[in-house]
């Protein structure tokens, strides 16, 4: 695995992510489905039938065929529906239980639909760049590129929901968050997509001192050193990453490292055990910066991950 790659995972893995099922079923006449309005990302996955997407301002609605999936990053208007045409899409159907027994009607459209919740800080950088919403097609799976796999997720996710029972199984939501992290680093490898941090963590001038900060957030990275380490001068050092990321490197090492000390407040570091690995000599500095990046208190993340490792 290149220097690029080991970045690119490592940032995957810092995506705090939490998705929850809102419902599973399916619909059969006229319908509306939708998850916005709530103030928080959402997806879609079409599990049988198909069934048109709605957006205002679009130039067409967009055909969802099984196994396609929509991920709303941010709180989008929208709606899914039966018709192309939006207006004859109505909310005069509810969602009915998957039908186990009986192969689904041609008419009908079977729908997994739930949200994701990001914590602030390091998530909402790296997902800024990206657009308001991503279709995933069934077809992306079926070859041998960055997507390769989500075809068979598709299927996991099929055969959990088809298992039937009163609760629906936990582990769609689980496949879900597989789904979108195959998206994400999709998005990350293109650079027509992909802006801000992202493209500095795929560089070739740059990826080689991101492993670096990753793998030592304690020494004391100041301008000069990076620049050396990225065989640039001072000035052109600061002129190349603001390019590419957007924001200066002080700004990005201080998310990196507010990143691996939540990680380690998780784990079973004190307070001053992570601010010491991250490169912070002063609990004080080290608590006005963690709240800075993650908008909470480096107690109540320590707290809260013993409360995590006790259930």
């Amino acid at each position: 695995m290149n220097h690029t790659d080991r970045v690119v995972h490592w940032v995957l893995s810092s995506l705090e992510l939490e998705t929850t099922l809102f419902h599973l079923g399916q619909y059969c006449g006229t319908w509306r489905a939708s998850v916005a309005g709530r103030l928080r990302a959402g997806f879609h996955v079409v599990l049988h039938g198909e069934c048109w997407l709605h957006l205002p301002g679009a130039a067409a609605p967009a055909r969802l065929q099984p196994g396609d999936a929509v991920f709303f990053l941010r709180d989008v208007p929208h709606h899914l529906g039966p018709h192309a045409e939006p207006q004859a899409c109505l909310a005069d159907s509810a969602m009915l239980p998957l039908d186990v027994d009986i192969p689904p009607a041609q008419s009908a459209t079977g729908l997994a639909c739930g949200f994701f919740d990001f914590r602030p800080g390091l998530s909402e950088a790296l997902l800024a760049p990206f657009p308001d919403y991503l279709v995933l097609r069934a077809r992306d799976g079926e070859g041998d590129g960055d997507l390769a796999g989500t075809h068979a997720l598709f299927g996991l996710i099929v055969a959990e929901a088809r298992r039937g029972g009163s609760e629906p199984s936990p582990l769609i939501a689980r496949l879900v968050d597989l789904l979108f992290f195959y998206v994400v680093r999709h998005l990350a490898a293109r650079d027509d997509v992909a802006k801000g941090l992202w493209p500095l963590l795929r560089s070739a001038e740059f990826s080689g001192l991101m492993l670096a900060l990753i793998r030592h957030p304690e020494r004391t990275w100041t301008v000069e050193a990076m620049a050396a380490l990225a065989h640039m001068s001072r000035a052109t050092f600061c002129k190349r990453f603001a390019e590419a990321s957007g924001q200066s490197p002080a700004a990005f090492l201080l998310l990196l490292r507010m990143k691996v000390a939540e990680q380690l407040l998780g784990g079973r570091c004190s307070i001053a055990q992570a601010a010491e690995r991250v490169g912070y000599r002063s609990e004080a500095a080290f608590a006005r910066a963690f709240k800075k990046a993650t908008g909470v208190q480096p107690g109540a993340m320590r707290r809260q991950g013993q409360r995590l490792s006790l259930s």
